[in-house]
């Protein structure tokens, strides 16, 4: 079969899920693309993206920005009716930082923190970060890197966010290697 007998159905579209999506990135695509109609499950109307823009993860969340939490995350099939609130929180803050910055994992997290020439103290005070100081640097660096129009990967991030002293072995892991790649690309920059 060549491209020209192709059914051009079969191909997915940016607003469709593909077959092994992961929760990041299906949160992603809901949270990055607009309803075409009222209860479309393939994205939210400006009012749900600006109350996940606008919410605070860390304080009480109000009923607006609840409801378009939870529809993000019902419509990238996750299912928060059991959560803990601890991991409401996390899922809200990856669900914010997704509404203000939107993600890009074609390039790791390291490089895109080089690239938008984020500083060394701070990229290096928020990988040593844990719990309640994490969850105060982190919003920080989002406003900074949506000022400067850079979009981060939330594979990376968001796997940090859902780890970090719940499994910090994985948290530790994802450290590393975004420490690894943003030196790496100091190290190149500097060079030229």
């Amino acid at each position: 079969m060549n491209l020209h007998d192709a059914d051009p159905r079969d191909e997915p579209t940016p607003d469709q899920p593909t077959p092994n999506e992961s929760p990041i990135s299906r949160l992603a695509r809901i949270t990055g693309h607009s309803a075409r109609f009222e209860g479309d499950a393939h994205g939210l109307d400006n009012g749900e993206r600006a109350a996940l823009a606008r919410l605070d993860p860390d304080n009480e969340l109000r009923p607006h920005q609840i409801a378009a939490l939870s529809r993000a995350l019902v419509y990238a099939k996750l299912a928060p009716e059991g959560w803990h609130p601890d991991t409401w929180h996390r899922w809200a803050l990856i669900a914010h930082g997704m509404a203000l910055t939107g993600h890009d994992g074609s390039r790791s997290l390291g490089q895109q923190l080089s690239e938008a020439d984020v500083s060394e103290s701070r990229v290096t005070k928020l990988l040593t970060a844990r719990g309640d100081a994490f969850r105060q640097l982190l919003p920080r660096l989002l406003r900074l890197l949506a000022s400067k129009e850079k979009t981060p990967n939330w594979h990376e991030l968001g796997g940090l966010i859902l780890s970090q002293e719940r499994n910090e072995g994985e948290a530790e892991a994802i450290r590393l290697r975004i420490a690894g790649r943003f030196f790496s690309a100091e190290a190149k920059k500097s060079k030229h």
